[in-house]
């Protein structure tokens, strides 16, 4: 009986630990950058592959999912 106890509260703290160690904490200092509709033609902006809406005006780190940002140049448009 009390091996069966044992098992259950290191099962338990794995659990807690696990979870815990997978908390979301938002102190990067990527602040999101200029809209892209407001962006001037050949400015650069960073962008989260999996996150488009993560934008920076610097490289840096998603918040959301850590990836670097990547570079994206505002396209001309074509008249």
């Amino acid at each position: 009986m009390k091996t069966s106890m044992k098992f259950g509260v290191i099962c338990f703290a794995v659990f807690v630990l696990t979870f815990a160690g997978c908390s979301n904490n938002k102190t990067s200092e990527t602040k999101p950058a200029t809209p892209p509709a407001e962006m001037k033609e050949g400015e650069v902006v960073y962008v989260c592959p999996m996150h488009p809406e993560v934008q920076s005006s610097k490289p840096g780190k998603c918040p959301k999912c850590g990836m670097h940002l990547v570079k994206k140049h505002k396209e001309a448009k074509v008249q």
